[in-house]
């Protein structure tokens, strides 16, 4: 069996669903824009400078959960995905997973955003499989908190390896292993498998893959 892990915003998908639901949250008066927007745009950028606190994000972009019922969100989040997120799905996406598919590849998108945003794009993009950070539920309802640890930077090493584990795997399980990123906030992960793949990659990783030989595509 080979091991194929797929970042999602930015890789899979030509933006990052964690920033575009907080935009739509905004548009659709869920959030205030005046105090929202340009926290949302701040955290952004520090992201992709590889800056992010990221308890302090999760703060930041989790309590919006809690505001609203189970059913309001999943309206919006229904919403969501016909206006924000299909569109994002990048030319080469389907195509990238389909070749694993076919090569009977285990298929897992991991990905720092929240498990209510990213599960139905893993849905519609065919992978049954997520590992994403787990927003907190009390009695079906978002508490505004987080879930264990977030699926982000060295977090997502763990999250993996607990997943595998879980599922009777381990690294040896796998003769290869791929995993496709554009994020410099990767590199814990991307170390890890047989073959790291930097797709359409922020600076700081295209300088990384250019050093090391890895592979540097583009699915725009």
């Amino acid at each position: 069996m080979n091991l194929a892990l797929f970042d999602l915003d930015n890789t899979l998908i030509a933006g990052d669903s964690d920033f575009q639901w907080a935009q739509f949250l905004i548009e659709k008066k869920a959030l205030d824009r005046e105090l929202h927007e340009a926290k949302n745009i701040e955290f952004y950028e520090q992201y992709k400078a590889g800056t992010l606190d990221i308890h302090e994000f999760l703060d930041f972009q989790l309590k919006p959960l809690a505001r609203h019922s189970r059913a309001q969100l999943e309206v919006w989040r229904s919403e969501f995905m016909c206006k924000k997120i299909i569109p994002l799905i990048a030319p080469g996406t389907r195509q990238l997973i389909e070749r694993h598919m076919l090569d009977n590849d285990l298929c897992i998108i991991i990905t720092a955003t929240n498990s209510f945003v990213t599960a139905p794009i893993a849905q519609a993009l065919g992978i049954s499989y997520l590992i994403a950070t787990e927003p907190e539920e009390k009695d079906g309802e978002f508490t505004g908190r987080v879930s264990g640890t977030p699926s982000f930077r060295e977090g997502k090493v763990e999250r993996l390896e607990k997943w595998l584990d879980a599922h009777n795997l381990t690294w040896l399980s796998f003769l290869r292993s791929w995993f496709y990123s554009d994020s410099l906030n990767d590199l814990p992960l991307l170390c890890k498998v047989t073959h790291p793949v930097a797709v359409d990659p922020d600076p700081t990783l295209k300088s990384h893959a250019e050093s090391n030989g890895w592979p540097i595509i583009s699915l725009r």
